[in-house]
Parts: C-alpha cells; sequence; structure tokens
C-alpha cells in the first residue's frame, strides 16, 4: 500500500531530523567550550550527513545517518592570558561552533520535522476516509 509506504517514509526523516537537532544541541551547548590544557584543542563542531536506504519490509525510500563527523573548519584564537587553557602567548582556541549557523540549522531541522509530522497527519485521515467509504 502506498500510503504506508509514505508513513515509513516520513518516519524516517522524522527520525533523521530529530538526531539532526540533537547533534545541533551538543554544539549550540559547547559553543564556549575551552580547553582547560593550555594549547590544546576545545570542542569541535559536530556535523552530520545522510544517505538514502530502502526500507527492507516495504521497499519504501528512507533517509537514514550516514555519518557523524567534525568540522575541520579551523579554531578561532582569542586573547585571554587568565584562562587555564591559554597558550604561552596568552591565548586560547575557541570552538569553531557558529551558534548563529546552528540556530539556522535548527529551524530547518524543525520545519523538516514538522513537515513529516503534516505528511503523517494527513496520511492517517486518508487512510480514515478510506475505511470510512468502505462502510
Amino acid at each position: 500500500m502506498d500510503l504506508e509506504k509514505t508513513m515509513i517514509t516520513s518516519a524516517s526523516g522524522m527520525r533523521s531530523q530529530s538526531a539532526r537537532m540533537r547533534i545541533i544541541a551538543e554544539n549550540i551547548a559547547n559553543a564556549h567550550s575551552t580547553s582547560m590544557t593550555p594549547g590544546a584543542d576545545p570542542y569541535r563542531r559536530k556535523i552530520m550527513t545522510f544517505e538514502q536506504t530502502v526500507h527492507e519490509a516495504s521497499g519504501a525510500p528512507t533517509v537514514s545517518i550516514d555519518k557523524i563527523g567534525v568540522d575541520q573548519k579551523p579554531f578561532e584564537k582569542r586573547y585571554d592570558p587568565g584562562n587555564p587553557g591559554a597558550d604561552g602567548s596568552g591565548y586560547v582556541k575557541m570552538p569553531n561552533v557558529n551558534s548563529l549557523i546552528e540556530m539556522v540549522d535548527m529551524k530547518e531541522a524543525q520545519r523538516s520535522y514538522e513537515a513529516n509530522v503534516a505528511v503523517i497527519e494527513n496520511v492517517k485521515a486518508m487512510m480514515s476516509r478510506t475505511v470510512d467509504l468502505l462502510r
């Protein structure tokens, strides 16, 4: 049944966007986390990639997490000689997380999640109407 495949596809999108939001929340939470060891690297932004897969039982196209990696963008250095993570010159490496970019990514993931919820609600309504017609 095509409606069932649609629900499976949307549910996989919801799972993927939920995982994406968790990664983004972790990035935001660590946007100012520096190392306590002088000269060591701070928190590195995590990024997620997706892949298209096929649901084994139904053959429905789905989306899943391909991998979670780290952003190789260089760290910004700030002069803060009182910080325990400062190097010999008084500079501290700051995480490569831009809170504005993370918030935009979070909004995009939220809208995608909501779109998948709307699809599932519409499919449920269509299934209900079909059952009503068959009575």
